[in-house]
């Protein structure tokens, strides 16, 4: 009998914070499981298609977003809280600039066609939230793909291509047509969804219900597809 892979399908946006606890917690329940191998694919999604290319400063965007700041303040101090359990450093300080994802999509897009989109993805997640660089700058996403190994040339290619920005928008409207209108969103062998940054049990029940039986023993036995007994 053949086990299966528990598949894991992530949309997320790297500006957002609670996909970035998502991951965190997500990991700890694959720690911690025992059974089938998982494999993970990341999406894209973006919370603010319209955030100018120069990107928005931190009150700035704050106020355009929720009227005001005292809500959001409330809400990043909470961040920085599930951030530290779960050992993230979230930095909201001033120097925290809002910046459009399309082309953080992109690099993500052809990171993944090279096997390195999950480590791509914690790398923008930190330097988004904890190094508060400012992620619309050409030359700090050419040092930061410098760390893979791409060439300043080929990180701006990238970011120029229009089809590579077309193929993620594509992607992006599908899981919307899917019904996934807030991240972080985890459809698990497609039959399960988990919205929001669940604590790790969550993803541990939903694993115990799709996972296959766990083979303990093998025996005599008659096979229907060979005949074979």
């Amino acid at each position: 009998m053949h086990n299966d892979k528990i598949k894991i399908d992530i949309v997320s946006d790297v500006a957002c914070p609670w996909c970035y606890v998502g991951k965190k917690r997500l990991e700890k329940a694959i720690a911690q499981w025992d059974g089938t191998e998982i494999e993970i694919e990341w999406h894209p999604f973006q919370l603010d298609p319209n955030i100018p290319k120069e990107g928005l400063d931190r009150d700035t965007y704050l106020t355009n977003k929720f009227g005001s700041l005292d809500g959001p303040l409330e809400m990043t101090n909470r961040l920085v809280e599930s951030g530290k359990e779960e050992g993230i450093t979230f930095n909201f300080g001033n120097k925290w600039l809002a910046v459009n994802t399309l082309p953080l999509h992109q690099l993500l897009h052809i990171a993944g066609e090279e096997g390195f989109k999950d480590e791509l993805k914690e790398r923008f997640m930190k330097a988004y939230f904890d190094e508060n660089l400012p992620l619309n700058d050409v030359d700090v996403l050419s040092s930061i793909m410098s760390e893979y190994e791409w060439s300043a040339e080929k990180t701006q290619n990238i970011l120029n291509d229009d089809a590579i920005a077309y193929a993620v928008k594509q992607e992006i409207a599908h899981y919307q047509q899917r019904g996934v209108n807030s991240v972080p969103f985890f459809i698990i062998n497609d039959k399960f969804g988990i919205s929001g940054a669940q604590p790790p049990a969550a993803f541990l029940e939903a694993f115990q219900q799709v996972a296959p039986l766990k083979i303990i023993g093998i025996g005599d036995s008659c096979d229907p597809s060979t005949g074979a007994c």
